[in-house]
């Protein structure tokens, strides 16, 4: 008779050494080669589309989103057929902040003097292209990325839709795009700069060349006292503003964690702006996780807010490398 799998636990108990016993990374973390795989990144097209928000936070007949991106006032919204259009945050008729506005029967209507825009062209108002792969809203702006366009934003590979738990969180950093980017192409920074999530992280591949692009990484997810979560991870930059931790060993191996950069200000601003948008898309073979499936809107605060705290930290290493480059201080 075939013998049936039986339950293991994810969870392992930790016993190696405390945060100041283990192993220093600063002549692994070379400069030079963060500085590489940033350079690798930024050369890389993304078709000039940039992560605006989460696409369940736009609901149809709701509210507007709003925001801007290089210094472009935008707004989008989901119509009646569940569709999302974007374009100009301005009203064409007097300026009014379309983001403030209200969404009637899938249209936007402005809440100065009522003039209704469905997502089409209309008195000077033209649309952006936008796309919403499930997760998250995309918006392309040619005139803030400068580069080809492309019809569809670069999209990582996800788990299948509806097998996986996703959350998104955002914050706003005082850096540029470049600054985030490089804080995720630092994997050697985890389990020091982030004792309380990470123990016992060791690169175990580097980038060698662009068919060979990724970081690898044993690490073990921190779950509470000496209880951990040991899984094998990748970093790459599929495009300039984004950074993707895929989970390829362990457990939820192919749930992923992308991290998006978005500039708020124009290119080139003294004091620039950047929003982190990061998708946290969970994964298991597990039987059980169908549960966790079920209880995704009670799982997703708790997950935003895990993300909420390494980026508190991951933002203040972001802005410290803007004012070290805006100054000419950054080493290397």
């Amino acid at each position: 008779m075939k013998r049936e799998s039986r339950w293991t636990s994810p969870l392992r108990m930790r016993r190696g050494p405390g945060w100041a016993a283990q192993s220093p990374t600063w002549r692994e973390a070379q400069p030079a080669l963060i500085a590489e795989a940033l350079k690798r990144a930024q050369a890389r097209p993304s078709g000039n589309w940039f992560v605006v928000g989460a696409s369940r936070d736009v609901v149809a007949d709701g509210r507007p989103c709003g925001t801007t991106v290089g210094g472009v006032e935008v707004v989008w919204w989901r119509t009646d057929v569940g569709e999302v259009r974007a374009g100009p945050g301005a009203c064409p008729h007097l300026g009014a902040p379309l983001r403030d506005s209200r969404v009637v029967c899938g249209a936007l209507v402005c809440h100065w003097h009522g003039l209704a825009l469905d997502g089409g062209a209309f008195a000077g108002w033209d649309p952006y292209p936008a796309h919403d792969d499930g997760v998250l809203v995309w918006v392309r702006l040619d005139e803030v990325g400068r580069e080809e366009p492309l019809r569809r934003p670069v999209l990582p590979d996800r788990p299948a839709p509806g097998s996986a738990v996703d959350a998104v969180f955002a914050a706003v950093g005082r850096c540029e795009p470049q600054d985030v980017v490089a804080n995720r192409l630092d994997p050697w920074h985890g389990s020091w700069f982030h004792p309380y999530a990470f123990v016992d992280l060791r690169v175990v591949g580097t980038p060698r060349d662009e068919s060979d692009d990724a970081f690898a990484v044993d690490v073990s997810f921190r779950v509470g006292g000496r209880l951990v979560v040991p899984v094998r991870a990748e970093f790459t930059a599929p495009e300039p503003r984004t950074v993707v931790m895929h989970i390829t060993e362990g457990e939820g191996a192919s749930s992923i964690v992308e991290t998006h950069a978005t500039p708020l200000t124009p290119r080139g601003a003294a004091h620039p702006r950047t929003a982190v948008i990061e998708a946290v898309v969970a994964a298991s073979d597990r039987r059980g996780f169908a549960l966790a499936r079920a209880a995704a809107p009670l799982l997703r605060p708790l997950m935003r807010r895990t993300a909420g705290r390494l980026w508190r930290d991951d933002l203040a290493y972001a802005e410290r490398r803007w004012r070290l480059r805006s100054t000419g201080r950054f080493p290397g």
